[in-house]
């Protein structure tokens, strides 16, 4: 079975409310419909009147199933302004500012969640990743004990991986350019519990990097180690129930005998299930070619250190890839 359908069944259980921001787009449509239909969450779609019956009849939906809200005119701006007031207070917002920035369907959406009339929002099929995570940063925020969000992809592989997994979960793919040090250990714990969350296996994290247990020597390798060694510090600090290795090349980390001979004494033991990415050019080339070069359904990026599940989308995604992010974010609610 694949982790998607095994996702699907835990979000049935769920009895999780999501928000869909982007009404306007007929994919969207789709989703929600379906969503509804095979009993995964309840839905709310965000739109006005004219977008929601033009991209219901361009989805071929002839009867919404989900809740529909107009942002523009809906009698919680009010009130969603006031509570962004608060939220914002060091910028001194005024009222009528603070409506103004709520008719934007992302800020009505992050509102919704933050003040518990949902669990989750999905959005991201039309909007830039950077307007989706803005809008979560300013409403949602981080999540107690992280300061950097991150993004990661979950890898639905079409055979195991060498140890026997059957996904992975990459990150950082869409965020953060280049990380510090610091930002580096926030995005392997937020990875770790989204791998946890999403699986229920026990996370276990590489940093990659060219070089493996100090193979080679270069100042782009300092942060890497830097950052494996604090990740198994606070782990460990912390009592979290994760394996942490690096710096470790991506063969050492997925392949086990080619573990034993390159590091025997990796913690990891070549079963790596969450990879780390230096940097963004790293990750985002490395989940792009593993996708379009192999029989591997990838979803996201889903966004991760948020307060609450808030998940992106590619703006060239499907329906069906709209789905599968609308489950993964149902779960997160748990």
């Amino acid at each position: 079975m694949s982790i998607l359908n095994t996702i699907i069944e835990r979000a049935k259980t769920t009895a999780a409310k999501l928000v869909f921001a982007e009404g306007q787009d007929p994919r969207v449509i789709q989703a929600a419909y379906k969503i509804v239909n095979d009993g995964i969450a309840q839905v709310t779609v965000l739109g006005t009147e004219s977008e929601i019956t033009q991209a219901c009849r361009l989805a071929g939906v002839e009867a919404c199933n989900f809740d529909v809200i107009d942002p523009l005119s809906s009698p919680l701006i009010t009130d969603f302004a006031r509570n962004f007031c608060e939220v914002r207070k060091a910028q001194d917002l005024t009222m009528d500012a603070a409506a103004d920035i709520m008719k934007n369907r992302l800020y009505f959406a992050n509102m919704m969640c933050h003040q518990g009339l949902v669990d989750g929002v999905v959005a991201g099929s039309i909007a830039s990743t950077r307007d989706v995570l803005r809008a979560s940063l300013q409403v949602i925020g981080t999540a107690k004990g992280i300061k950097t969000a991150s993004s990661s992809m979950l890898l639905d592989l079409a055979s195991p991986s060498p140890a026997g997994y059957s996904s992975l979960l990459f990150a950082d793919c869409a965020v953060n350019p280049n990380p510090d040090t610091e930002q580096l250990v926030d995005i392997a714990i937020a990875s770790a519990n989204t791998y946890y969350t999403l699986t229920g296996k026990k996370p276990k994290v590489a940093f990659l990097s060219f070089a493996t247990h100090g193979s080679a020597q270069h100042e782009s390798l300092g942060k890497i180690r830097q950052a494996a060694a604090l990740t198994l510090l606070k782990v460990k600090a912390e009592g979290l129930d994760i394996i942490v290795d690096g710096e470790i090349q991506a063969d050492a980390a997925l392949v086990p005998s080619i573990s034993a001979r390159k590091c025997p004494d990796s913690a990891l033991k070549g079963e790596a299930n969450v990879l780390i990415f230096p940097d963004l050019n790293s990750g985002n080339i490395s989940y792009k070619l593993v996708q379009r070069l192999s029989d591997i359904a990838v979803y996201g990026p889903l966004l991760q250190g948020l307060a609450k599940p808030v998940n992106d989308l590619s703006r060239g995604c499907s329906a069906e890839d709209i789905y599968g992010v609308a489950a993964i974010t149902a779960c997160q609610t748990i």
